[in-house]
């Protein structure tokens, strides 16, 4: 689109289905490679990403000829399939519904690559619930428990 121009920084963060720690330090930068892969190929700009073995955290530049919904169906549905397809596990992959999107001035982007890249420093002292819901209340996003990320049963 001629003389449209924006900065948007977005970091999602999302859950693997049941909160089941899937991802495997063996796959988990192949992972990130093919995550990082399909978000080029709908044309935005990957800044950082970082797995845990339960979660991800993406920061994108988003550009706005796609929806943010719209890309994470494609960034959930393209790498479970790819998951699945090369045989990592014995038990199927899927993504937990749903995720958190979380919009940022590009003055905070440094901190927020920090922040992605020292996750596994983060997990030592926090829980993916108890971070997740700081998130939510740090953005002032109404939520309700039944609907939040909850601990396996």
């Amino acid at each position: 689109m001629p003389n449209t121009y924006t900065q948007i920084h977005i970091q999602f963060v999302f859950a693997v289905k049941y909160r089941a720690s899937l991802i495997n330090p063996e796959w988990e930068e192949r992972l990130m490679k093919y995550i990082t892969g399909i978000v080029q190929a709908n044309n935005h700009k990957m800044i950082q990403i970082n797995t845990m073995p339960d979660h991800i955290h993406i920061l994108i530049g988003l550009r706005t000829h796609q929806s943010i919904s719209a890309l994470i169906q494609n960034v959930k549905t393209e790498s479970s399939k790819w998951i699945n397809n090369q045989g990592f596990l014995k038990t199927k992959f899927s993504w937990q519904e749903g995720y958190g999107a979380f919009s940022y001035s590009k003055s905070d982007v440094p901190n927020v690559i920090r922040y992605i890249q020292n996750q596994k420093e983060h997990h030592k002292k926090e829980n993916f619930l108890g971070e997740y819901t700081k998130f939510l209340k740090a953005f002032e996003i109404e939520y309700e428990d039944r609907y939040i990320f909850h601990e396996p049963e």
